[in-house]
């Protein structure tokens, strides 16, 4: 299964990217988030593996992240016409994922976000979760997107939203 969703954010794409790259704002805006810890690299930084543990309801689910690609490496300075990329692969019981972020100007004073996602399902019960429910993956990217939105233009944090 293959999908993109995008959202434009009200700030310059280099404060863009910094607040996402940045593990400290992750709680803010990553809804569901129990842990991220890196296992072997530094947070963020190409071939990183972390421990995700994210929970929905009473569902949790416990994976592996793998950065594969961050360009450009240094989050300051980023010349006007080049292109932020993040990407990683997502590895949990019966399914791999692979997400590649994209941030663009905008404007001036606006950012373009496009998070193109794929999903692979190895185990029977994923295979029927991705059957019935294909929309609920992209409905989940698109809320984490609107989430951190409203974190970065109004300091939003959803977990003070869920309470």
């Amino acid at each position: 299964m293959k999908y993109t969703v995008s959202i434009e954010i009200a700030l310059p794409r280099e404060r863009v990217a910094q607040l996402l790259a940045d593990p400290a704002h992750m709680p803010n805006w990553l809804r569901g988030l129990v842990l991220h810890e890196p296992m072997s690299g530094t947070h963020g930084q190409v071939g990183t593996e972390s421990r995700v543990v994210m929970q929905t309801g009473k569902q949790t689910m416990e994976a592996t992240e793998t950065i594969t690609r961050r360009e450009p490496a240094d989050l300051h300075g980023i010349p006007r016409d080049s292109v932020v990329h993040f990407d990683r692969e997502i590895v949990a019981e019966g399914m791999w994922s692979a997400a590649r972020e994209r941030l663009t100007e905008a404007g001036p004073e606006t950012t373009l976000w496009e998070s193109e996602n794929e999903h692979r399902f190895s185990s029977v019960p994923m295979r029927l979760v991705g059957l019935v429910m294909p929309g609920a993956f992209r409905k989940q990217t698109r809320r984490h997107m609107q989430d951190f939105k409203a974190f970065a233009e109004q300091g939003t944090d959803v977990r003070e939203a869920t309470r």
